[in-house]
């Protein structure tokens, strides 16, 4: 779970002398059950932001945990992606509490509480499965993964008619919030569907060529926003690719960084055991480069 930041900046030399004292509260115990164990964690949320809780759980906003939701929603990705089952355990907790906590914030403003988000997303699910839940002649055909994704979509659409949210374009209804990767492939998926689309993934390859020919063109114009956003166009065709191939961007940078990490750490062990540690003077573009590529050989 995420420490807060605010209380970490307020705190003077002796952390307790901050945190007003207060009445001890039992911590509600833990639920046998996945109903009593989400009962006791809203109980528990509840005591955190009652007037003699947490402080800084007391002064938390919507809008203040959002950065929080984005950082355990990867944090859960990033512990299922190196199957670290253990972490993976503690950080979907993490996310879960994150739901509660934003569940209370409304609750104490009358909107809605935990039991109404729960009860929705359970009746959106019974709704969006008719082949499960209410299985008929119409739903016969819905065999297939693909099948199963093309009903969920135009259950959508009606769903977003009823409601009076119709979208205008095809590419509407991608949350601004993904990462941007994640993003550009969800957008170029969507204009995919009605036909914009390169036919091969060579044909976007020398998308990206012209992309990048035109990066350099605006570094030889020195013109800094042009840069910017050539380096964009040339970022979401590259995301473009990705999909193309049917490979999800995101996971493909994750996976670039860690080799990166893990090669840098490499060339420093390396450099540091030849007497020239990175950062010194000796340790030059041209050193790092051939520590580089011996580890990379090696």
């Amino acid at each position: 779970m995420s420490e807060p930041r605010s209380a970490a900046t307020t705190s003077s030399a002796d952390p307790a002398a901050s945190v007003p004292s207060g009445p001890a509260h039992a911590p509600p115990p833990a639920g046998a059950t996945p109903g009593a164990a989400l009962e006791s964690l809203v109980a528990l949320m509840r005591i955190l932001r009652g007037p003699t809780g947490c402080p800084w759980d007391r002064e938390q906003t919507l809008d203040s945990l959002l950065p929080f939701v984005l950082e355990e929603a990867h944090e859960v990705v990033e512990a299922a992606e190196r199957r670290d089952l253990d972490e993976l355990k503690g950080e979907i907790g993490d996310l879960l509490f994150e739901g509660v906590f934003l569940s209370q914030l409304c609750a104490e403003t009358g909107d809605f509480t935990i039991t109404d988000a729960l009860n929705d997303v359970r009746a959106k699910l019974v709704r969006r499965h008719p082949h499960v839940f209410a299985p008929d002649a119409a739903t016969a055909a819905i065999t297939t993964p693909d099948a199963v994704k093309d009903r969920w979509d135009a259950i959508k659409v009606t769903e977003r008619a009823e409601k009076g949210r119709e979208r205008t374009s095809h590419v509407d209804g991608v949350p601004e919030g993904l990462p941007a990767l994640l993003r550009a492939s969800r957008i170029s998926a969507k204009a995919a569907k009605v036909g914009f689309e390169w036919p091969t993934p060579e044909q976007v390859l020398e998308k990206i060529d012209e992309e990048t020919a035109e990066v350099r063109a605006a570094l030889a114009d020195g013109d800094d926003a042009h840069v910017a956003e050539e380096v964009g166009d040339l970022l979401f065709a590259v995301a473009n690719l990705a999909r193309k191939l049917a490979l999800d961007p995101e996971a493909l940078l994750r996976a670039a960084n860690r080799k990166f990490a893990t090669r840098f750490r490499a060339m420093e062990a390396r450099l540091a055991e030849a007497g020239t540690p990175v950062g010194g003077e000796a340790a030059s573009l041209e050193v790092m480069e051939a520590a580089w590529q011996a580890g990379k050989r090696s």
